[in-house]
């Protein structure tokens, strides 16, 4: 798939930047061609020397360089290529790119092009979760800048929490998902899945038995058409999939903002489990037990996601497709339930404990529609996902 691409990859200034030698090797093992620029922060990190072994090219670090301007402008650098790739995409050059910088080569690089951009970011959490990264962030994925990652875990720092730079593997999955030729190519979707934990205290919280297994499924089935997916997920037991931009959320609400800062998007998929209530005014202590009985909770409605999105006046998507949970009349319950949010679709299954289905492997679900409710056999999830994907792909194309 990425024999005879060119890619043009430039490595930021972070602890991550050693990772972007096994994302060049990757690549190359793949077919691609790949033309290095490092900023100069990035070799800090990992030399030219190594960079330039590993990729088979000359390294492109200076914007006022004589010699690599009579060779190649910096202009036709970034446009000669067929995606750029940002890892790690740090802080600074991600505001660099939403504030339109052209200071250094890489930045002048991004102003000058045309070519479809992807970022792996990686920072410290508290970069990654400030207010201006957000912010960059919201406002180069409006520019149709993509995003791999970051992904969770412990920090060089030593804190833990979003910031991780997603592993080579990992990017070279969206890479591939980028030029990946099917009916979905240049199309946005997003995806919910997971249950959602709202809290009670700062040990407990109420939460569902869903394992995120078929919104997963979903995802990677769309990915697999070409689609570019936003995949917001909740606490899940499974892993996301590869090639897909993942949002992590614990909340209700948490899952209603990244449902809103992924607009606009051509179908949405909503998979998750969303609770549907929380504790109103969860204690910031643990909660003790008393002579005086048992605590008594509140509780307050959480955002109803589904219809919201389904009833929006501007921006909604081509097709909503919502998923219902039923243990009786399963049918008649989410027809009742599609009419009530106002989606295109329900995709409805039965999960009474008898089925096996709720953390199972396998589903048998009903797609209910303005063409009635069409019954689907039992299958493996991951089949009833591209079975899905299949019918989303035709509604979207058609």
């Amino acid at each position: 798939m990425l024999s005879s691409k060119r890619i043009l990859l430039i490595i930021g200034g972070g602890i991550a930047a050693y990772k972007s030698l096994d994302l060049i090797r990757r690549l190359r093992e793949r077919g691609a061609a790949v033309h290095p620029v490092l900023t100069r922060a990035a070799k800090e990190f990992v030399t030219p020397l190594s960079v330039s072994a590993l990729a088979g090219e000359k390294v492109y670090q200076d914007l006022f360089d004589l010699t690599d301007e009579a060779e190649m402008g910096h202009i036709q650098l970034s446009r000669s290529a067929d995606l750029i790739v940002v890892a790690p995409a740090t802080a600074d050059l991600m505001a660099k790119m939403a504030g339109g910088l052209a200071n250094d080569l890489a930045s002048t690089l991004l102003m000058a092009t045309d070519t479809p951009v992807l970022c792996a970011p990686a920072m410290n959490v508290r970069m990654w979760e400030h207010p201006a990264t957000r912010r960059n962030h919201v406002q180069l994925e409006a520019d149709g800048v993509r995003f791999v990652g970051p992904n969770e875990g412990d920090m060089a720092c030593g804190e833990y929490g979003p910031g991780r730079m997603s592993e080579p593997l990992e990017i070279v999955a969206a890479i591939e998902t980028h030029f990946a030729v099917g009916p979905l190519a240049g199309k946005r979707v997003l995806v919910t899945s997971g249950p959602t934990h709202e809290p009670i205290d700062p040990v407990r919280y109420i939460a569902n038995r869903s394992s995120g297994a078929q919104g997963t499924a979903v995802a990677r089935a769309l990915a697999a058409l070409g689609a570019d997916v936003t995949f917001v997920t909740g606490p899940a037991d499974v892993s996301p999939p590869d090639g897909v931009n993942v949002v992590r959320v614990e909340t209700a609400q948490q899952m209603s903002d990244a449902v809103d800062d992924a607009l606009p998007v051509d179908a949405g998929v909503f998979a998750a489990a969303v609770a549907d209530w929380r504790v109103s005014g969860a204690s910031d202590r643990k909660l003790k037990k008393s002579r005086d009985g048992l605590p008594a909770l509140e509780f307050a409605e959480n955002p109803d996601i589904l219809k919201r999105i389904a009833h929006m006046e501007s921006g909604r998507p081509t097709l909503v497709v919502g998923f219902a949970a039923e243990t009786d009349n399963v049918i008649e319950h989410a027809t009742a339930k599609r009419a009530r949010k106002g989606c295109d679709w329900i995709v409805a299954n039965d999960v009474s404990p008898a089925t096996g289905i709720m953390g199972g492997s396998e589903n048998v679900v009903i797609l209910i529609s303005d063409d009635g409710a069409e019954e689907w056999p039992r299958m493996a999830k991951d089949d009833v996902a591209k079975r899905l994907a299949s019918k989303i792909a035709d509604a979207l194309t058609e």
